[in-house]
């Protein structure tokens, strides 16, 4: 199929940090290395949902100061703000009061943003934005990818998280090619080397491999790339039996990855997400950045993201 997609999703133009108060730290200097490099605008985006109550003087009747709250959420991220600006990014502070994944996708609809990038924080080994809905919610349904940058992830800032290796998790499903293709983009973009890994579990081997050989499938896997692009970047394959989590994880260390693209199809999938669940384990344990292409997306692109298996399954590149 031929995948289409927004230039600004591979060379961004504008990037949405979408910030907890204090921010982290490790998120924020990705996000900040991605502007520099693709000389895009930087938003800092803050959803507030503890209201700052305030007495009248003549009154005395208790009331929400919503601008108060506001005022004070925009003095904890002006030194974020001003850092930006130092390293020459434009750079922008929004805070609205409202749940934080109704806030950013809100927001989406009323900008044009090429990126979102959120980080986790404790407690839990993912982290609370990944607890109850916030970025489940865009994981979900954001149009633009998602950069997750996770609790265990390396801090690339001494390097200004040069991208030199992307790691692209790859099924047999349809929205293969528009994952493969997006990482190939990018691989072009950072002038970066680009893995495409399969995982196939234990269960399935017989019925993907039928009468080839691994050799062949790794061989097959480079059709998902279009030639033009396979042409302009160091392109390798690996097609490995075995559990995707754990599988996707080693190679990621084995190959030094700087960046790893998972594409999402099955949106059902994400109410599944738990402690044993792909998803939830890569963000958690992932040594480097993640970004994600979630079903909205890839029905953007013209996947039809309702072709799922009929019990939910969980493969490396599928949420």
């Amino acid at each position: 199929m031929a995948a289409t997609f927004k230039p600004g999703w591979s060379k961004p133009s504008s990037i949405l940090f979408a910030s907890e108060i204090p921010a982290n730290e490790k998120a924020f200097s990705f996000a900040l290395a991605q502007a520099r490099e693709f000389a895009a605008d930087l938003i800092l985006f803050h959803a507030y949902d503890t209201l700052v109550v305030a007495a009248s003087e003549t009154s005395g009747i208790r009331y929400y100061d919503y601008a108060a709250a506001a005022r004070a959420e925009i003095h904890h991220l002006e030194p974020l703000a001003q850092r930006a600006r130092e390293a020459g990014v434009r750079c922008e502070i929004v805070v609205r009061p409202g749940l934080a994944a109704d806030q950013i996708l809100s927001f989406l609809r009323e900008r044009e943003i090429d990126r979102i990038v959120m980080g986790t924080h404790s407690p839990g080994p993912i982290g609370k934005l990944l607890v109850g809905s916030v970025a489940e919610a865009v994981l979900r349904t954001a149009k633009v990818p998602v950069c997750i940058v996770g609790r265990e992830a390396v801090d690339g800032a001494f390097r200004n998280f040069a991208t030199r290796t992307i790691l692209c998790a790859i099924s047999l499903l349809e929205s293969s090619y528009v994952v493969a293709r997006f990482a190939a983009t990018l691989a072009v973009q950072h002038n970066a080397r680009l893995v495409l890994q399969h995982v196939i579990r234990p269960q399935e081997r017989a019925e993907v491999l039928a009468s080839r050989t691994i050799d062949q499938v790794e061989a097959d896997l480079r059709s998902l790339v279009p030639e033009e692009l396979a042409q302009k970047i160091a392109l390798q394959t690996i097609v490995a039996p075995g559990d995707p989590t754990e599988e996707l994880l080693y190679q990621s260390r084995a190959q030094q990855a700087d960046l790893m693209v998972l594409g999402a199809q099955g949106a059902s999938a994400f109410a599944a997400i738990a402690r044993q669940g792909v998803v939830y384990k890569v963000l958690a344990h992932a040594h480097c950045p993640v970004i994600t292409l979630s079903p909205a997306l890839l029905a953007e692109c013209g996947v039809n993201t309702e072709k799922v298996h009929s019990t939910e399954v969980f493969l490396a590149g599928v949420f």
